[in-house]
């Protein structure tokens, strides 16, 4: 890589999950090599990362579903940033599933649904197959 230049860009996010709204601030090294192809490296705080597009997860409650604003839409909107920086996700205390009182149709695990939603056409589907096997030849057709 020999030919390159940085760059500063902010992205403005908004989750769709908890509604917060931020802006995180990027580096992206623009390079090209001996062959002419180009690479973007994009830096937070010096250690690269995805870029902003691909992986950016809400600081508030930690979901993937989010948006992003144009660039300086923030600074032209500024109310949409006046809510308080929300709690960091190490310190939401935590409550074992045990502990939390569910009707008994929710609290069903998903393998044990999921097994029988799927096990049972196919069960179904098997025996009637080993019927056919085994029976085949002796029931008549019409």
């Amino acid at each position: 890589m020999h030919d390159g230049f940085e760059s500063r860009e902010s992205w403005p996010f908004e989750c769709l999950r908890c509604l917060y709204v931020w802006e995180e601030d990027y580096v992206v090294r623009h390079l090209t090599d001996d062959h002419g192809n180009e690479v973007d490296i994009w830096l937070t705080s010096g250690v690269p990362v995805q870029p902003p597009w691909s992986g950016a997860s809400c600081p508030a409650c930690g979901a993937y579903h989010l948006t992003s604003f144009p660039t300086g839409y923030l600074a032209r909107h500024p109310e949409l940033t006046a809510a308080p920086d929300p709690v960091p996700l190490a310190k939401v205390p935590v409550v074992p599933v045990n502990e939390i009182d569910l009707p008994a149709a929710i609290r069903a695990p998903l393998p044990r649904r999921l097994l029988i939603a799927v096990g049972l056409p196919v069960v179904a589907f098997v025996g009637y197959e080993l019927y056919q096997y085994v029976l085949g030849p002796a029931v008549p057709h019409h």
